[in-house]
């Protein structure tokens, strides 16, 4: 089957070098479109619909995110390229999109491509985009996008009370849901989490602070839905210390 492909990037060598990259590892992608100005691109990309876009962070004027935010219709599945920010690549992980890092590895390009061929069964790419728009204008309350045994949760972050890490996979407990047990293991979600609201108390446990209703001298501490979490030793003196106690 052949995948039809935009790399939108301001850096005529990076253009080329990526093109390359590319056709050599997968050459059932055909590259349409090798773009440096991020205006012209945005016409050409709402015209064809490609199956993936590559686009670069960093550019003068706009950036790739002012280029999806324009996109009339973004169905596709995107891989950002980012030289060093890691904001963006903390908005990008949020919501289950590719990314990879300049200069440009093979195997870090290679995985990121495989998974978005896979994730394109999933026919949600339009939803991922728009949660990242969404999280880029709010600092809280973001949209987490979560893997799990049937394709994708989209979940707000202050609906989650608690994770649980069980034998590499995440058992994640929400308000007005069922657990959802996703492939992602606890500590992809330490990472993603925003730090104002969320604590790792155990190697096996996060909580939303906001959640909490109860701590235990036990070592323990109780939430919204009654669950009881253990606080490991290692973490209390912080733990208190985050709770004013």
């Amino acid at each position: 089957m052949k995948y039809s492909a935009i790399i939108v990037d301001d850096e005529k060598k990076a253009l080329e070098s990526l093109a390359l990259k590319i056709n050599r590892l997968f050459p059932e992608i055909e590259i349409t479109h090798c773009i440096q100005n991020p205006a012209e691109a945005i016409d050409i990309i709402n015209a064809e619909q490609p199956d993936f876009l590559f686009l670069d962070v960093e550019m003068p004027v706009h950036t790739g995110f002012d280029v999806l935010a324009a996109l009339k219709k973004p169905d596709f599945e995107i891989i950002f390229v980012t030289a060093y920010s890691q904001y963006a690549i903390q908005a990008i992980q949020y919501c289950a999109i590719g990314y990879v890092v300049k200069p440009i590895d093979n195997e870090e390009l290679s995985t990121a491509i495989s998974n978005g061929l896979e994730q394109i069964k999933f026919k949600n790419a339009k939803d991922k985009n728009k949660a990242l728009l969404n999280n880029l204008q709010n600092t809280s309350n973001k949209t987490i996008v979560i893997p799990d045994q049937k394709g994708y949760v989209f979940l707000k972050s202050d609906d989650i009370i608690r994770l649980e890490g069980v034998d590499g996979y995440t058992l994640i407990v929400a308000t007005n849901k069922k657990p959802i047990l996703s492939s992602y293991n606890i500590g992809k979600f330490k990472n993603m989490l925003p730090e104002m609201n969320f604590f790792s108390v155990h190697k096996s446990h996060i909580i939303n602070t906001a959640h909490l209703t109860k701590y235990l001298n036990e070592g323990y501490v109780e939430m919204s839905n009654t669950d009881s979490v253990p606080v490991a030793k290692s973490r209390r003196v912080e733990f208190l210390k985050l709770l004013r106690l």
